[in-house]
């Protein structure tokens, strides 16, 4: 994987943890994520 694929994907990860941080207990609970499940379904979204 070159470089630059891997930095874009690193921050969509970032990202998507910062997003998803953010939100409220309740918001996660809509969406059924849980609080503890935010990395896993980051990884899950950037293929990693």
């Amino acid at each position: 994987m070159n470089i630059t694929r891997s930095f874009n994907n690193w921050r969509k990860y970032r990202q998507t943890v910062t997003e998803l941080g953010r939100m409220s207990s309740r918001e996660l609970h809509d969406l059924g994520i849980d609080r503890s499940d935010i990395h896993r379904v980051a990884r899950e979204a950037t293929g990693r």
